[in-house]
């Protein structure tokens, strides 16, 4: 069946943001260095970060309010309003972040949206990614914008049911294996996979996981054109 409905995941894909947060964490493990080691702080916050998905969901105000808890916790209750104040100030200046293309984006955008339908799919908090995406500038090449909680088979499965998309012309292009591909192959759609050189640990999925998935892999997003024209 020919494609009907082109879908990019966002951060990481169309514009970094892992680089963001590992550099706020950085900042972070500074700021608890009295306190507790560089390893011990990293696995505290990652396991506090985790639990809360539930409550707060993805992105940068559950970050902040994982790394508000994860101090609390590991200072026992020393930690200083001041220090609290950093906090709250790294995720301003994560939220104040200019938006940063990644190469061939949008060159790339321009080449597809001129035979097929565009859509982004894109988890976290309703505000930030709608943002970021004004702010990329990009907007304007995608028919539909769909900013979810979680992306599950369930999720994609709505998603597709609700704009009449049939699974087989769907095609997913994003970095991460676990949101982004293998709930797709699961469904029967097609999908494209173009690592990011930062994986968030949550992200990261067992190699037996993969083993005879149907899925294609790129280098970058600007050969993604050429590949399409090969399906």
């Amino acid at each position: 069946m020919m494609i009907e409905m082109i879908a990019f995941d966002a951060d990481d894909t169309l514009w970094h943001n892992e680089n963001l947060f590992s550099m706020t964490q950085e900042k972070f493990i500074q700021l608890l260095a009295p306190y507790h080691d560089a390893d011990w702080i990293t696995e505290r916050l990652y396991q506090t970060e985790v639990h809360n998905l539930n409550y707060f969901g993805y992105g940068i105000k559950g970050f902040t309010l994982a790394m508000i808890e994860t101090a609390i916790e590991l200072t026992e209750g020393r930690v200083q309003g001041s220090e609290i104040q950093q906090i709250v100030e790294f995720s301003k200046e994560m939220l104040r972040a200019p938006i940063e293309l990644l190469d061939h984006v949008e060159e790339t955008l321009i080449a597809l949206a001129t035979a097929y339908d565009l859509m982004i799919i894109t988890k976290g908090d309703l505000f930030d990614q709608e943002t970021k995406i004004a702010r990329s500038g990009l907007a304007d090449y995608f028919k539909h914008i769909e900013i979810v909680s979680d992306k599950t088979e369930a999720t994609y499965a709505a998603i597709l049911t609700e704009h009449r998309i049939a699974v087989q012309g769907f095609l997913m292009v994003g970095n991460s294996l676990k949101s982004d591909i293998l709930p797709v192959i699961a469904l029967g759609g097609r999908a494209v996979h173009i690592p990011y050189h930062v994986t968030w640990a949550y992200e990261i999925v067992a190699d037996d996981q993969t083993v005879m998935k149907p899925y294609l892999e790129l280098e970058r997003i600007g050969l993604l054109p050429a590949l399409i024209d090969t399906l």
